[in-house]
C-alpha cells in the first residue's frame, strides 16, 4: 500500500528500510523521503514504523539466541 504519494513509498519500502538497518522514524524518513513533502502521511509512517519494529523486537526476544541489527 503507498503511505506517501509525493515520494512514492509503499509500506514495503519502509519494512524493508527497517530490516537494512533504520532504527527510528528519523531514519526511514532520511531512507525513503516519507513525509518530506507535505507531511499528510506522516501518522500513517510513524504507525508503520512502529508495528514493524514491534514485529522485530518480539521475534528477536522469542530467539534463543537473539540476532544483532546492524547498519551497514
Amino acid at each position: 500500500m503507498y503511505v506517501c504519494l509525493c515520494e512514492g513509498v509503499t509500506d514495503g519500502k519502509i519494512r524493508e528500510a527497517i530490516y537494512d538497518g533504520c532504527c527510528s522514524y528519523r531514519d526511514v524518513r532520511e531512507a525513503t523521503g516519507v513525509a518530506s513533502q507535505c507531511g499528510k502521511c506522516a501518522c500513517l509512517a510513524k504507525k508503520v514504523v512502529r508495528e514493524t519494529l514491534s514485529e522485530m523486537h518480539s521475534s528477536q526476544s522469542a530467539l534463543a539466541f537473539p540476532a544483532n541489527f546492524i547498519s551497514a
